[in-house]
């Protein structure tokens, strides 16, 4: 039996008061809901916009709760629009004053914390949304984030609330951050941000919350996410399955999107759903599948409308770059994209061992840089989907030169022992290990997970050091634990996914702002030369001149090297022909509500 055909059989066995009853009585089926079912291959965290990092948590907030703007689901580059502000802002005092005005007759989704009364959206609910990131007791893994916006007033207001050791005081009115009117919201900063418009189209972090929520649910809002954004959530059983269904109180949103000119796929989908009601679907429906062999059976079997390929699979579902024959008969269409991302090791600058800024404690992480066999990896463990990495600065963003080069992207390791040897890391006692330069023992902690991609990692980085002398070992945790531990700076080394969030390379230049150490700056570098390029970046508008900026940035990182940026990954996704609509999206998360799933089922394998 073909799928919707089932679900529609299912629900209809389902309902109540229908057994027994003779066909002749029983009411004419309805209408099958529209379900998407996708699968997570890491569980989320919650929630609450101000207390997630986690990429799959910030997948979920961005189709409940709504920013002042979006992106254009289809345009390539990237177009931003309002969201649920009236238009896009004002901007006065060279990028240092921007006033936004709310569209009226916004609501949120219905809940008890509203006592049954309809709520409206107005401009101190992204007042309050915003001062949440700087209440020392949320301790928002974003608050480094949100401060690097340099709004008038917030930081201080933080510091005030740490210094007395009383509660954050959310009534006090500050420069940078304040509601005008009951629809007119003003951002004031203390230096020009030209990219800020894009930091407010934010959905997953940055959409309006209303406080009488917060006030209702305590310390429980990670669990009751309540928003204005096109779905609500009705299901959650923790690191297993999520379902959200369509928000009834959502307002007349009607599709529209600008692909090129040249892309014939979206100006297809455009034909077919511009002006149609959002969300197109009921329901989503999302299952935690870790391991990759049964989360890509399950959407071979059906079970879920389309995949990112793991990459164990895509020699079979994409060889080539082309989907696969068998795939290909069943209507599946397929696509690869390089993303806006990197895959990066860092050093704790902190320890004694792999950090440090003096001469042999450089030379020790370069030459394990060099010695990582970059190619081996893309061919072995990622099956050809990555580039190797020349900086920290990631494609599609700013900053990014496909044509830069540097140390970062070798594999030298003749070179690697050449500088072990300069500065002192010998192998004084024959037994094959070299020591440190003061004879104590040279050994590596690497951090990892327990699962298949993370062990052929470790094999890899087993395998290079050997090859140069250095014993490493490796200290096997959940994700979880190894953030919580790396925020803490217990870490030595530990390999991360870095996804851009905005278009601006800045913030992959964020992973080494000492400000930022603990948060996005895992590595905890605190370079002052760094630092001064990091703020005239942030100031200048895009042009030859910021240009320079980065390169000079990137240098700097990696002549320090407190990252080894491995690659750039590429995804290969797959759908089936019911799916219409979908794209990936670069620097966003939300699209459920774009796509469409047509009646028509693809054949049977």
């Amino acid at each position: 039996m073909r799928r919707r055909q089932a679900l529609g059989l299912g629900a209809a066995l389902a309902l109540p008061g229908l057994a027994g009853l003779p066909a002749q009585a029983q009411p004419a089926a309805a209408t099958p809901q529209k379900v998407l079912r996708v699968a997570f291959p890491v569980a989320e965290t919650g929630f609450d916009p101000a207390q997630i990092t986690d990429l799959y948590s910030r997948i979920i907030t961005p189709h409940i709760f709504e920013a002042l703007y979006r992106y254009d689901h289809l345009a390539r580059p990237i177009v931003l629009h309002p969201l649920t502000a009236e238009a896009m802002p004002e901007i006065a005092d060279d990028f240092r004053s921007f006033t936004v005005r709310l569209r009226r007759g916004i609501f949120f989704q219905e809940d008890p914390a509203f006592e049954g009364r309809p709520r409206e959206l107005v401009a101190a609910d992204y007042v309050f949304a915003f001062k949440r990131f700087a209440d020392p007791a949320l301790k928002s893994p974003q608050w480094a984030f949100v401060d690097d916006f340099r709004l008038l007033g917030l930081g201080a207001l933080r510091k005030r609330a740490i210094d007395a050791k009383q509660p954050f005081d959310y009534d006090t009115e500050i420069e940078g951050l304040r509601a005008l009117d009951r629809y007119t919201l003003q951002f004031r900063l203390e230096l020009p941000r030209p990219r800020f418009t894009e930091s407010l189209a934010s959905s997953d972090l940055f959409g309006a919350v209303a406080r009488e929520v917060v006030r209702h649910y305590g310390d429980k809002i990670a669990e009751h996410p309540v928003g204005t954004g096109p779905f609500r959530l009705a299901q959650w059983r923790r690191s297993s399955f999520i379902a959200l269904e369509r928000n009834p109180a959502y307002r007349e949103v009607l599709w529209d999107a600008q692909p090129a000119p040249d892309d014939a796929e979206g100006q297809e989908v455009v034909r077919r759903l511009k002006g149609r009601r959002l969300p197109l679907i009921d329901r989503v429906e999302v299952s935690i599948i870790e391991e990759s062999q049964p989360r890509w059976l399950s959407f071979l079997n059906g079970q879920i409308d389309l995949i990112a390929v793991p990459p164990d699979f895509v020699p079979i579902a994409m060889p080539g770059g082309q989907v696969a024959p068998h795939l290909a008969r069943r209507g599946i269409r397929g696509q690869r994209v390089l993303q806006p991302d990197s895959a990066l090791s860092y050093f704790n600058m902190e320890d004694p061992l792999v950090g440090g800024y003096a001469p042999h404690q450089v030379a020790l992480r370069r030459a394990i840089c060099l010695a990582v066999d970059i190619d081996r990896e893309i061919r072995l463990v990622r099956r050809g989907m990555a580039i190797p990495a020349q900086s920290i600065v990631v494609p599609h963003t700013s900053g990014y030169n496909p044509a830069f080069k540097s140390e970062n992207g070798d594999y030298d390791p003749a070179r690697a022992k050449a500088l072990l040897e300069l500065y002192g890391y010998t192998d004084r006692d024959g037994d094959g290990w070299r020591e440190q330069p003061d004879g104590s023992p040279l050994l590596i902690r690497y951090s990892t997970q327990p699962d298949q991609s993370s062990r052929q990692l470790n094999e890899l980085w087993q395998k290079n050091m050997k090859a140069i002398g250095i014993r490493m070992e490796f200290a096997t945790a959940k994700w979880p634990e190894n953030l919580k531990a790396a925020r803490a700076g217990k870490l030595q080394m530990w390999g991360v996914g870095s996804l851009a969030a905005a278009s601006d390379g800045l913030q992959s230049l964020q992973r080494l702002y000492g400000p930022q150490g603990g948060q996005g700056n895992l590595a905890r570098f605190k370079l002052p030369a760094f630092d001064a390029l990091y703020d005239r970046l942030m100031v200048l508008p895009d042009g030859p001149e910021r240009d320079r900026l980065f390169e000079q940035a990137k240098r700097l990182s990696v002549a320090y090297a407190p990252y080894k940026v491995h690659v750039h990954r590429i995804q290969a996704d797959l759908q089936h022909p019911h799916v219409l609509g979908w794209k990936r999206t670069l620097f966003w998360q939300e699209w459920w509500h774009m796509v469409d799933l047509l009646p028509a089922e693809h054949p049977a394998a």
